[in-house]
């Protein structure tokens, strides 16, 4: 009985380090992907053979970007993880003699 207990524990306890391993890896491949900058609420796709296809999140206008890809294989997209900072309003400050 003991032997079964222990084969057990040991199975159990190799599950577990398979699935952190699994978990872990899935975690390190996602942040790879990431090629947005969330900077920026503009992005251009841009497609080519030689340089490769890449994403350049540096633009804060539609019509920036439009102006930046109208030379080349690009298009521009709205940046899906841009953070927009909240705009901070300040009380008024009272009046003094």
């Amino acid at each position: 009985m003991i032997d079964v207990l222990l084969l057990l524990e040991v199975l159990v306890v190799k599950l577990m380090v398979a699935v952190l391993a699994l978990a872990l890896t899935v975690m390190s491949a996602s942040v790879k992907a990431q090629m947005y900058d969330p900077r920026y609420p503009v992005c251009m796709h841009v497609y080519g053979l030689q340089t490769g296809e890449r994403m350049d999140c540096d633009f804060t206008t539609i019509a920036q970007c439009q102006a930046s890809a109208s030379a080349r294989g690009a298009t521009c997209d709205i940046n899906p993880y841009f953070v927009r900072t909240p705009n901070v309003v300040r009380a008024p400050r009272p009046w003094r003699r």
